[in-house]
């Protein structure tokens, strides 16, 4: 395969301000195919990122049956992650699909079968795996550093940033709130880190309090509570197979000021991490504890400027040099589909009151 050529479904400000420059930026890939429920959006898309020759299509159907399409990347709301991912598969294309992979844990492990029927390639945009940071703390990881990870927290909270825009506060089309939509990279980065993809039993609670103020202060604007239909914030608790445990929190609105989002906090027989003011390493040496504070950002006349990669660009081009090289991608569709089936447990746990266990 000389050229990777991309078909973008979807062109709104997740393609046009995540994928598509960093597809631009990778000399063995053509965006060929456009396609959105605008097609004003779409036809913008296309001129300011497509290659030339570059087409816009009428429906997601009339793209996927374009032969000259290898790679498809799904950047539409929730609810039509799996129809258009499914589709893309049986057409033969290989899949980057934006998280969370669907709306419902059902639609996910349709997506893994489909995968795994037509040989194809499907990832999620777990983009936050591809921080610097995180890098580094997976590698120490696996090493063994930290030790056994028994207990471990994923970080999504914001004081007040309410997405107002597009179909966020939309349950129907979203299938939730901040919890599908950031606590989803804070759970898929703990996960990956501790590599424990096995749930026992999942205890939940989702709120709707702050979302029912009406102009109350946010980043972007006041929200109008009658159309904020998904949680403001929710917490779990995640036991694992192996007796580990890990704590979720995820919020759009919450009165706290110890806001970090898709961050993570380890703990281990011999030693933790953290993702606080950057990545801290701790742990005891010679009968001593230390904290090792670990700097990323590097500044000063000693710093070589060399050409830095955003997580975004990384992300893109490993996904890129899996379909190019057939080999396995950083996030596997089996990894994203746990993912979407906890989301779903506490959510589930939310409405009944009580523990959701896995089989």
């Amino acid at each position: 395969m000389q050229k990777v050529r991309v078909g973008m479904i979807g062109c709104g400000g997740i393609a046009t301000g995540k994928h598509l420059p960093s597809l631009n930026k990778i000399d063995k890939v053509e965006v060929v195919a456009f396609f959105d429920i605008s097609e004003e959006r779409a036809k913008e898309a296309r001129d300011q990122f497509g290659a030339p020759g570059a087409k816009v299509y009428a429906s997601f159907q009339d793209l996927l049956a374009e032969e000259a399409v290898d790679v498809v990347h799904v950047c539409t709301p929730n609810d039509t992650h799996a129809e258009i991912s499914i589709a893309a598969l049986e057409a033969g294309k290989h899949v980057m699909c934006e998280k969370p992979m669907a709306k419902t844990a059902a639609d996910a492990r349709r997506m893994v079968e489909v995968a795994k029927r037509t040989g194809k390639k499907l990832t999620i945009g777990y983009n936050n795996r591809f921080r610097a940071d995180s890098q580094y703390l997976k590698k120490i990881v696996d090493e063994g550093d930290l030790g056994e990870i028994y207990f471990a927290k994923a970080h999504a909270v914001r004081r007040r940033g309410v997405p107002t825009w597009g179909v966020f506060l939309d349950e129907e089309k979203q299938g939730g709130g901040p919890l599908i939509d950031i606590g989803t990279h804070a759970l898929d980065l703990t996960l990956w880190l501790m590599n424990n993809y096995e749930p026992r039993v999942v205890l939940g609670a989702a709120y709707h309090k702050l979302s029912r103020k009406e102009n109350a202060a946010n980043s972007w604007g006041p929200w109008d509570p009658a159309k904020f239909t998904v949680e403001d914030s929710a917490f779990a608790m995640i036991v694992m197979k192996n007796g580990a445990t890990v704590m979720v929190e995820a919020s759009w609105a919450l009165n706290t000021l110890d806001a970090k989002e898709a961050k993570s906090t380890l703990c281990g027989t011999e030693g933790g991490a953290d993702m606080q003011d950057g990545l801290r390493i701790n742990g005891e040496k010679h009968s001593r504890l230390y904290v090792n504070q670990l700097q990323f950002e590097a500044k000063g006349a000693d710093f070589y400027a060399g050409k830095k990669e955003s997580m975004q660009d990384k992300e893109i081009r490993l996904w890129i040099d899996a379909v190019l090289n057939d080999t396995q991608p950083v996030v596997t569709p089996e990894q994203a589909c746990v993912v979407s089936e906890i989301l779903e447990a506490i959510y589930e746990s939310n409405r009944t009151g009580k523990a959701v266990y896995f089989d």
